[in-house]
């Protein structure tokens, strides 16, 4: 039975109904929101045909999943100087549409692996085509390094996939707006988590934001919740989750400079450990402190700023 195809009788009863009611797609048994290589490939070996697997970072052309399709990680976000902002639904749609993708289609996303960082360009992909509706995704753990240094096969022939009828449809359910993240940080209504290093949520460093974090904001950094460029499990991320002050069963909000290292603390809580309620704050601290006037924690006045910021161009020169 493939992947689509269900026993006569419960089609039988899906006739019966309405034919406004939109056909139900069933994942692969064994899909899960974070792939290893082996399992991956096994669900190819059994489903590769209703499988769309989406590399978007790295060298595509050198060598890539066989029949995986290429959409640049440029494509899913914005430009300075606020990347971390949502492009507008029309273009979605039509990168979403020219993957042959619908609401329906079981999507492996797919990085390059460089490092811990690489994914959160695959999280952040995955993170709007759920936005997007699009129903069973997965991200592959350690992407391609990882599928390759499993030894598994790699072609460099491009594929293409005939385009859908996907009609973008946007929801908020895993997103906070600005406006929003203002609101939580003034009255507490939320736990805002800062995905940084805590360099950046010290106010020591910084980049397309101003130094420091938004206020109230506890930090949960991204990197912990690797082993090398392999995210951990769903036991060790609600332990390390803990550790670092996560309080289960609250709304809670990841943020950092552009919605990237953010995407990365969405993936690891919603996706992975399972904590309902997580949202990404997309745009992050390049919008929040765009114009100056939201309070921040552990920001340095204007003398230590001044000094820091003369100090590392100084640096940049030599």
């Amino acid at each position: 039975m493939t992947l689509f195809q269900r026993p006569a009788a419960a089609l039988a009863v899906t006739l019966t109904l309405s034919t406004a009611l939109p056909a139900l797609a069933l994942a692969p048994d064994g899909w899960s929101p974070l792939l290893e290589p082996a399992q991956l490939n096994a669900l190819l070996g059994q489903h590769g045909d209703d499988i769309r697997v989406v590399q978007i970072t790295g060298d595509y052309a050198a060598g890539h999943i066989p029949g995986a399709e290429w959409s640049p990680y440029a494509a899913w976000r914005s430009d300075m100087p606020n990347p971390g902002a949502l492009r507008d639904l029309d273009h979605l749609q039509t990168v979403v549409r020219e993957l042959g993708i619908d609401t329906d289609t079981p999507v492996v996303v797919v990085h390059a692996g460089t490092n811990a960082t690489d994914m959160g360009a695959a999280a952040r992909v995955y993170w709007t085509l759920k936005s997007l509706g699009i129903e069973d995704l997965a991200l592959l753990n350690g992407g391609l390094a990882a599928w390759t240094g499993a030894g598994l096969p790699t072609e460099t022939a491009a594929a293409s996939a005939f385009p859908s009828d996907y009609v973008a449809q946007w929801s908020d359910a895993w997103r906070a707006t600005t406006a929003q993240v203002t609101q939580m940080a003034a009255d507490g209504s939320a736990q805002l988590l800062d995905a940084r290093p805590a360099d950046f949520f010290d106010g020591i460093t910084w980049s397309v934001a101003a130094p420091g974090t938004i206020h109230s904001a506890d930090n949960v950094e991204y990197s912990q919740f690797f082993d090398g460029t392999r995210m951990v499990d769903a036991a060790r991320i609600r332990q390390l989750a803990t550790q670092s002050g996560y309080t289960a069963g609250t709304t809670a909000v990841s943020f950092c400079n552009t919605g990237h290292w953010a995407a990365i603390d969405w993936f690891a809580l919603s996706e992975v450990a399972g904590y309902d309620d997580v949202r990404l704050y997309a745009e992050s601290m390049a919008e929040y402190t765009a114009d100056g006037s939201r309070p921040l924690d552990h920001a340095p006045n204007r003398l230590v700023y001044a000094w820091r910021a003369t100090t590392r161009w100084v640096a940049e020169l030599f």
